[in-house]
């Protein structure tokens, strides 16, 4: 069998303060290629502290995290920079797009702070915009799109550097149930790709689409 694209041994996640605050406690968790995850969760339950240390953003107190093969806790900052780059993809809540700039500008902005070649940019970025159905929309401004045409443009701008992991924090909160249901059809696509989808929400619709279902309550992540 393949590596496991995500492996997590015992994380652990403390804030300073009196007494100090325990955000993450004992998280071992194992992810493969081409696996769906959902992860819900009350308010202050950990789930943005897991998504901030799955997407290299914070570092555990303690434990393990491997990503591709890659334990990434004892990585130096420029490396953790670097490996966050080519290995993940982000989807949030709210869509990110500049107004200014047309939907395939916005995903080749993608790429800008990367060390990727500026030959071919725009190229791949309709790649992208084809692969999540939204080519004939490439020249249009954010705001002639439904928000699931926007989610779509923010997720094709997560998979423009060929991420193994696509990290998603609440995309359908800003949606209709018609868009949503569009949006979960594309995360199956995907899936059956061969990308791996992990997936922060608290609604049961989205959950129960995932191939696998965890809950995190006082930072303590039990699978379903």
């Amino acid at each position: 069998m393949s590596e496991p694209v995500i492996e997590l041994a015992g994380i652990g996640r403390d804030y300073a303060a009196d007494p100090p605050v325990r955000a993450l406690s004992g998280v071992s968790l194992s992810v493969g290629r081409a696996d769906y995850l959902a992860v819900a969760g009350p308010s202050g339950s950990g789930k943005s502290t897991l998504l901030n240390v799955l997407g290299l953003l914070d570092r555990p107190s303690t434990g393990s995290y491997r990503l591709d093969g890659v334990e990434t806790t004892t990585l130096a900052d420029g490396a953790r920079t670097r490996l966050r780059g080519r290995r993940i993809g982000f989807v949030f809540q709210a869509f990110h797009l500049l107004a200014h700039r047309s939907v395939v500008e916005n995903v080749m902005l993608a790429e800008l702070y990367g060390r990727h070649p500026r030959r071919g940019r725009r190229e791949r970025a309709l790649a992208a915009l084809e692969r999540v159905g939204l080519g004939h929309r490439a020249g249009f401004p954010p705001d002639r799109l439904s928000g699931g045409e926007r989610q779509r443009a923010a997720i094709a701008r997560a998979l423009l550097g060929g991420p193994s992991l696509l990290l998603c924090d609440e995309p359908t909160g800003n949606l209709d149930s018609r868009n949503t249901e569009g949006v979960l059809d594309l995360f199956d696509e995907l899936r059956e790709q061969g990308l791996t989808i992990i997936v922060i929400t608290h609604e049961s619709e989205v959950g129960e689409r995932a191939a696998r279902r965890a809950r995190i309550v006082d930072g303590v992540l039990t699978e379903e």
